[in-house]
């Protein structure tokens, strides 16, 4: 008789294993795969590096937007108060980041960190998520960065029509420059993007400085609004705390200062890629967690400093709507001017962002083919030291998606994708802690283990404040990666094929 075995062997088919899903790779394995000849990356990154992409990440067009739409809207002057309690929350999960960072200098961030601690098929979860998440932010943002290029004087709208496709010349032009500064190395990118966050920053100093000539006390007063009842969401457009409890659609009040929070938390969304450079750095220990809180300080003072001089402008009922921005403040004012510099603030503001994401993409999409779950050929590097053919693949799939397709309300799928990713490093903390006490940390996150259980609870509050339709999309792509693992991934898995003790 045939042994059953063998004959799936002759096949080629895997034998499925309940222990193949949460076999770990072992910290120890990780740093070993670094020093592949066919698959090194350069270490050229230092901590001042690594704060300028956090910076450069988060600092966006959001600062001109989102500030202005979430004060007329929701919260008011106590807008600036939700950016504290925004940066708070991001502030327990930069620490999880930072201790995992510190531990696993690798690329991948959390599918690396879920590798070591879950499994692989966690490890696969999260990768997939990252692959969602930053894949949908580079064509998202890029787009964004194509609007403010038709506000500039002289330029026409870069969107075009060809028969019946509309064509985004502009996005796919960003991604196409970018991705030659990527495949030549993390250093360029490092300095391009240093001056862009130049550029950005001068920008908005100018803006608080002209903007505090037109500064009001009186209207910060009152600095939280009373109460008042808010438009409610309708079927699958509202969010899944509406949907559970049938509460949280006022405005104002203390409620609208907690929902601002939830709002603004997104604008601090992209710090968390500066742990993908890890592997690149040339004091991961001491750089990434520096780098993590010092781009996470930056920002926030500077979200703060704008909301309350834009608050303080003109009375925060001016601002409602949902069409303003925080030039609308400037052109009560007759100000008109500051437009075009805004323009140009964001245009070099998303420049950065697009950079920064695109580089966390590539190193996710780096090690998830190092180990062999998706196509081994994505993690060979160049004489550069880059992925420079996962680099290809990325910039290709991003600048179809921003060239021909209207993202629309696709944009949610990055929010839930980074919030789901922040839930399982925190986590996997207290995970690691307890699995591999013995591992030399070069920083550890305080509190444990209230710090990681408060990061869970806020970045889940969040969750809860996305739409249903967020909810369902993000369950059908995880559907799909879950049938992609086990028709490809696992069978592929380096760590299948070679088990380590």
């Amino acid at each position: 008789m045939t042994d059953p075995r063998s004959r799936t062997k002759t096949l080629g088919v895997a034998p499925f294993r309940w222990g193949d899903l949460v076999r770990t790779k072992t910290v120890e394995q990780s740093i070993r795969d670094t020093d592949e000849p066919d698959t090194k990356l350069r270490k050229d990154l230092t901590a001042w590096d690594l704060t300028i992409f956090g910076v450069a990440v988060v600092v966006g067009a959001g600062i001109f937007t989102l500030t202005a739409r979430t004060a007329g809207d929701v919260a008011g002057p106590s807008v600036s108060l939700a950016f504290v309690f925004a940066a708070i929350a991001c502030g327990l999960t930069a620490l999880c980041y930072a201790e995992f960072a510190s531990t696993v200098p690798v690329a991948g961030s959390a599918y690396t960190y879920a590798y070591a601690t879950f499994g692989e098929f966690a490890a696969w979860i999260i990768g997939w998520d990252l692959v969602l998440e930053l894949g949908l932010a580079v064509a998202v943002v890029a787009k964004g960065w194509s609007l403010y290029l038709g506000q500039v004087p002289g330029i026409d709208s870069p969107v075009v029509q060809i028969g019946s496709v509309t064509f985004d010349w502009g996005a796919v032009l960003l991604i196409a420059v970018l991705g030659v500064l990527l495949a030549r190395g993390t250093k360029v990118s490092s300095r391009v993007s240093a001056v862009a966050v130049a550029i950005k920053l001068g920008i908005i100093v100018l803006v608080i400085v002209v903007g505090l000539t037109y500064f009001k006390p009186a209207n910060l007063s009152p600095y939280i609004p009373p109460s008042e009842a808010g438009e409610r969401g309708e079927g699958l457009s509202q969010s899944l705390f509406s949907v559970l409890t049938g509460a949280g659609n006022s405005t104002f009040g203390a409620y609208g200062l907690l929902a601002a929070a939830s709002l603004v938390f997104f604008a601090f969304i992209g710090f968390d890629i500066v742990a993908t450079a890890a592997e690149e750095t040339k004091n991961p220990q001491r750089a990434v967690p520096r780098g993590i809180f010092g781009s996470l300080l930056i920002v926030t003072v500077l979200y703060v400093a704008v909301t309350l001089v834009l608050t303080g402008m003109v009375p925060y009922q001016e601002l409602s709507g949902g069409e303003a921005t925080l030039a609308t403040a400037f052109a009560i004012h007759g100000a008109t001017w500051v437009k075009t510099i805004i323009a140009i603030g964001a245009l070099a503001g998303l420049t950065t962002v697009v950079m920064v994401v695109y580089l966390g993409q590539t190193r996710v999409l780096f090690a998830m083919a190092r180990d062999g779950l998706v196509p081994r050929s994505l993690a060979r590097t160049g004489k550069n030291g880059t992925p420079v053919r996962g680099t290809v693949l990325v910039g290709v799939a991003s600048a179809l998606l921003a060239g021909f397709v209207d993202l629309g309300s696709l944009e949610s799928m990055v929010n839930i994708g980074t919030l789901f990713a922040f839930v399982l490093v925190s986590v996997g903390v207290l995970a690691l802690r307890r699995k591999r006490p013995d591992l030399p940390r070069g920083f550890r996150v305080p509190l444990v283990p209230w710090v990681p259980i408060l990061a869970v609870l806020a970045c889940l509050w969040l969750m809860l404040n996305l739409s249903v339709e967020t909810w369902l999309r993000f369950l059908v792509w995880m559907a799909l990666g879950v049938v992609f693992y086990f028709s490809y991934s696992r069978r592929n898995s380096q760590l299948r094929k070679a088990p380590v003790a």
